[in-house]
Order: structure tokens, then C-alpha cells, then sequence
């Protein structure tokens, strides 16, 4: 199957690599359109975007230093990305003994509604089901579990615990049943089919500025999903053959190679 990058989400991808400027300047909107162009996005699709993105708080309209209408993160976008980053270029390799948090909730039916929106913040934080209403993941995503559901005004519906898993099943077979491993898998082989070719020919022909960040934010764009979707889980509780680790390597390579690269083309165009 294709990848699909959509316009909001490429956008989110190049702010989060070249748009985090330490004095908070914004981004020219011409400078956008000509930077997402180059990733077949046209200039009616970027400005729909940038408006629904403004709607929700995470863009805020400016000026540049010459007086052209831009848009800057808010602190709310920058604490995003700023989380993101831990997850998207984290290089540490998971162990059994850190454990699992749980994450034990129960709504209201009249509350139906934060329901649904807790199982799905769950889900993108990366927990799998352990039982109806029992979450669980990896113990380093606490922090990072509590202070999302406290964003969103959820924690009075959850209660959190750290512990070990004691039985009956074999921890490896429990894994299986919480999460959708073949889908995750098959999440990572669609970009290692994607990108590992992009690698392989940067390596034998490097290419121009425009080039490395082009590849580098179709490449970002579809990695940043992955931490998200798969837990990471320590690698005696996974099949031999996981695909993860080699995606994690291939994404690595690539902004190794194509991150700062692609920022000589990025810089002239957002500060003339």
C-alpha cells in the first residue's frame, strides 16, 4: 500500500524539523507554500491546513522581520513537538525489568463521549488491552501518559499503576493478546518499503540540498506515527524477526544523513 501524507500532516513534520526556531519567528506563508510544493502539496491545500491548524490553537498568525504574514508554533504546539521528539528520535533499548504501568479507567455513561476520547488518546500513547477498561504499556510512558490525560481533563476517570507481570501466560504470550503485533509490523515493513530504498540510493549518490529535504520530510513524516503505534517492547517479549529494530536503524541513517542537509534548502526560503 502507497503511504499517504496528508497537507496537515506534512506540515506538523516541517515545523517539527525546521520550524523551531529559539526566538519563536514564524514561518512566511510563501516560504510554506514553497516548501510544501516541493512534496506535491499545492498553495490552496497548505492554506486550508494552516487555517484548521490555527483553529486548534497550534498555529498563531505573525510577521516576519520584513513584514511578511507568517504563522509561529504556540507553547501548546512546542510542547507537543517537544514530547514528540522524545519518542521519534529516542535510540535507548527497552528492558524487561522497567515493567508496565496500567491504566485502569471507568466512565459514566452519560459521559460516553471521553470514553471513546480516552481509549483513543491511549491507543496513540501506545497501550495495548489487557482486559476491557485495563490498559497497559511500557513503565517510561508514565510521565508521558499522565500529563497527556491531564491535558485533556481525563485523569478523574483513570487510576495508574506500575508493576510486574506475574502470570499465568508467559509474558511474550500476554504481549501478543495486548497488542496487534502483525499490524504493527506490517506498519514498519511499509516503511522500510518506502524509505530503506531512499537510504540505499543516498548512500551509492548523494543528492542536492532540495533533495535530502525532500526525502527527509517524506521520511519524518512517516516515521513520527510509529513510536506511537508500536510500544517499543523490550526485545525478548517479539518475534526474531521484527521489523522494528531494522526501521529504527533506516530512520536513524536518514536524518543522520539528510537532516541538515535539507536545512540548507529550507533556511533561504523562510528568511530571505
Amino acid at each position: 500500500m502507497a503511504e499517504q501524507h496528508t497537507p496537515r500532516s506534512l506540515i506538523v513534520s516541517l515545523y517539527g524539523a525546521y520550524g523551531r526556531g529559539p526566538d519563536g519567528s514564524p514561518m512566511p506563508v510563501a516560504g510554506l507554500i514553497r516548501l510544501l510544493a516541493v512534496v506535491g502539496v499545492d498553495a490552496p491545500s497548505v492554506r486550508s491546513s494552516v487555517s484548521r491548524l490555527k483553529r486548534r490553537g497550534l498555529l498563531l498568525p505573525g510577521r516576519t522581520a520584513d513584514g511578511a504574514a507568517g504563522y509561529a508554533l504556540s507553547d501548546d504546539a512546542r510542547r507537543l513537538l517537544d514530547d514528540g521528539d522524545r519518542r521519534i528520535y529516542a535510540r535507548t533499548e527497552p528492558k524487561l525489568s522497567e515493567g508496565w504501568v496500567l491504566a485502569v479507567f471507568s466512565v459514566p455513561e452519560a459521559e460516553r463521549h471521553k470514553r471513546h476520547l480516552l481509549r483513543s488518546r491511549l491507543a496513540r500513547l501506545g497501550f495495548g488491552t489487557a482486559a476491557p477498561g485495563v490498559w497497559v504499556a511500557p513503565a517510561r510512558l508514565y510521565d508521558e501518559t499522565r500529563n497527556a490525560l491531564e491535558r485533556l481533563e481525563l485523569s478523574p476517570y483513570v487510576d495508574l499503576f506500575r508493576g510486574d507481570h506475574l502470570g499465568y501466560a508467559a509474558t511474550a504470550e500476554a504481549v501478543a493478546r495486548w497488542w496487534d503485533l502483525p499490524a504493527i509490523a506490517g506498519l514498519h515493513e511499509e516503511f522500510l518499503a518506502a524509505h530503506e530504498p531512499v537510504l540505499r540510493a543516498w548512500r551509492t549518490e548523494p543528492g542536492s540540498a532540495e533533495d535530502a529535504y525532500r526525502d527527509y520530510l517524506l521520511a519524518l513524516d512517516s516515521w513520527r506515527r510509529l513510536p506511537y503505534a508500536d510500544p517499543v517492547l523490550p526485545a525478548e517479549l517479539l518475534p526474531d524477526d521484527w521489523p522494528g529494530r531494522r526501521s529504527a536503524e533506516v530512520f536513524a541513517a536518514l536524518h543522520e544523513l539528510l537532516r541538515d542537509r535539507g536545512a540548507d534548502f529550507v533556511r533561504p526560503v523562510v528568511v530571505p
